[in-house]
């Protein structure tokens, strides 16, 4: 079966339609049972918002507000239409920032983009996603799970684990970051170990840059990109065609400009805001801090959803690195743990192929152990590992910007 269901290939007509049709209902539903949407639009006849130019009217939630949001009214901000104890999971982001969980089957809605990159029932799939603090290990097996596959929850480093038990085990495909997959497929070449069983993958939590996918090429394996978010599940994912990737089917996207809430021409870049028909945790012009655009035309897959051009940086300066997002506010909380340094800059790059961190800061002198002991809090901060580069006062440049994303995605 070439489509995942019959929504895949609908007239656009109608399926835009369909959409703004449910939307006056899942407003008045969010308004009547989550407390942060009672009050946002509490003076809003919501049964007028019909259209794309009602809903452009209404306020956009930003990812970067939750943090402040859940800790006025924890743990979900008031966002929240259904209780936490009837919750299934909850999860720990960065930040921090806590993200809710359903009991449905495939409650992220992954399975879609599963199943564009060929995952079918009696496949077995090696889930290298984080299955501890984090949502990603279990929205995928979700996924996995409703197409009929079976799932090895490798989670997260243990290379030469992972290398063994893909040897061993034989999977048909791989879920996680690209970066981790080119990680196991060369650790399998130092080895020696024979991964070839690996023939289809599904990457995400982070760009798919040239030299990955020629690298997956080469080994024979077929990997697409989805893109998700913790707080919303799967937004849109990769297939066959490779132009783009195609929005899933129970949203309505709109790409904005950055810190406004105005739709931007066909075809501009902005930033990506969603709103979602989820009736547990029912966001609503939810602005991810994304940037991507919308891209022309109807894929040639058949799949007639819009199309964005893909993950092309952050509308903030939250940075996504393999697959963490790192924020301003975490690199404030490295150096004030070293009073130490005046003045510091997280710069991230992928000259390796890799994502990469490098904390720079101004320091008047320079004592044995700081950059040793930057490098621990970075890594206790922000759960990732960080480079630290030690410069003289004045050096950094005056601009504000305490997170520089540097990395090349051409």
């Amino acid at each position: 079966m070439k489509f995942f269901d019959a929504l895949e290939n609908r007239d656009p007509g109608q399926r835009e339609r369909d959409l703004l049709a449910a939307l006056p209902k899942q407003l008045a539903y969010a308004k009547a049972n989550a407390p942060a949407f009672a009050e946002l639009y509490g003076a809003i006849d919501v049964a007028a918002v019909n259209s794309r130019a009602a809903l452009a009217r209404l306020p956009v939630i930003r990812k970067h507000e939750l943090i402040e949001r859940q800790k006025t009214l924890p743990p979900f901000g008031g966002l929240n239409a259904t209780p936490v104890g009837k919750l299934g999971r909850v999860f720990s982001s960065p930040g921090p920032i806590y993200d809710p969980e359903g009991t449905g089957e495939d409650w992220w809605r992954f399975a879609r983009s599963l199943h564009a990159a060929g995952f079918r029932a009696g496949d077995l799939v090696h889930n290298t996603f984080s299955y501890h603090f984090t949502p990603a290990g279990f929205m995928t097996e979700g996924a996995a799970r409703k197409i009929g596959c079976a799932v090895f929850p490798a989670g997260v480093g243990q290379t030469e684990m992972q290398v063994q038990a893909i040897a061993d085990l034989k999977p048909a495909g791989y879920i996680g970051t690209p970066s981790f997959l080119k990680i196991i497929l060369e650790k399998a070449d130092e080895l020696k170990a024979d991964v070839s069983s690996l023939k289809k993958a599904v990457v995400s939590g982070e760009a798919f840059f040239p030299n990955q996918k020629t690298l997956c090429a080469e080994r024979g394996i077929d990997a697409l990109q989805a893109y998700g978010t913790a707080d919303l599940g799967l937004v849109a994912y990769e297939t066959e065609a490779r132009e783009g990737l195609i929005l899933e089917e129970s949203l309505i996207l709109e790409i904005v400009r950055p810190g406004t809430g105005d739709p931007v021409a066909p075809g501009e870049v902005g930033e990506v805001v969603i709103t979602s028909f989820n009736p547990d945790y029912p966001l609503i012009r939810f602005g991810t801090g994304d940037l991507s655009a919308v891209l022309p035309g109807i894929s040639p897959c058949g799949r007639t959803n819009v199309r964005i051009r893909g993950w092309m940086g952050r509308a903030d300066q939250t940075a996504k690195v393999k697959g963490m997002f790192v924020h301003p506010s975490q690199v404030a909380e490295v150096i004030k743990r070293h009073p130490q340094v005046n003045k510091a800059r997280l710069v991230v790059d992928n000259e390796t192929g890799q994502d990469r961190m490098t904390l720079r800061c101004e320091v008047a002198a320079t004592p044995d152990g700081l950059a040793d002991a930057l490098a621990a809090s970075i890594r206790d901060i922000t759960k990732l590992r960080g480079e630290v580069s030690l410069c003289r006062p004045g050096e950094l440049p005056n601009d504000g910007k305490v997170i520089d994303d540097a990395r090349k995605y051409d």
